[in-house]
């Protein structure tokens, strides 16, 4: 298993995790819910950068790894999904949004490793689609966590909206996975 600077930022992703759901059980009295909002909104979004910046940094250093292209979508997968159930335990998403998106992450990762069993894994390779997925889920989650007015903008409201796009953009991107995996199981029949 490689250790490098770039694979490093995804183990801070994933270590992010624990301070973002820990946070919101520190009593009201010590720190209050709007300041648990934006502390938790900045480590969010601190960790939501490292999603770019380990990849980028990976390729440009020329320390890409096997290791790494596995390690990156876990941590992005399991930040989303531990921020969606603090979101659900404040009421600031609906169930169905966060089973869409959960959901959707565990059928494509499941998708991908039966693809990758058949030979096929370049036929669910990351595509576009789902970087745009991925984009607008951090992005509503963003605006989720923080929950209160910015710049005269009510985050919690526009949030919920992002939110309905990514689950929309969610469900696309998994039928176009499961599109491009049932081409390849008619082919190979």
């Amino acid at each position: 298993m490689p250790f490098n600077f770039p694979i490093f930022l995804t183990w801070l992703r994933i270590a992010v995790i624990p301070l973002l759901v820990w946070m919101y059980y520190i009593p009201d009295t010590v720190i209050s819910l709007a300041d648990k909002n934006l502390l938790a909104t900045i480590l969010f979004v601190a960790a939501a950068a490292t999603d770019w910046l380990d990849g980028y940094l990976a390729r440009k250093w020329g320390q890409s790894s096997n290791f790494g292209a596995f390690l990156d979508p876990v941590a992005d997968k399991l930040i989303v999904a531990a921020a969606l159930l603090v979101l659900l335990n404040f009421d600031r998403v609906q169930i169905w949004v966060a089973i869409i998106i959960i959901g959707r992450e565990i059928t494509i990762s499941a998708l991908r490793e039966w693809m990758a069993l058949m030979g096929a894994s370049a036929s669910v390779a990351v595509h576009f689609l789902g970087k745009i997925k991925t984009t607008m889920q951090l992005i509503a989650i963003s605006f989720l966590l923080y929950d209160g007015p910015l710049f005269g903008i009510n985050c919690g409201q526009v949030g919920k909206w992002l939110i309905m796009v990514a689950a929309i953009l969610t469900l696309w991107s998994m039928f176009y996975y499961l599109q491009k995996a049932k081409q390849v199981i008619i082919e190979k029949g």
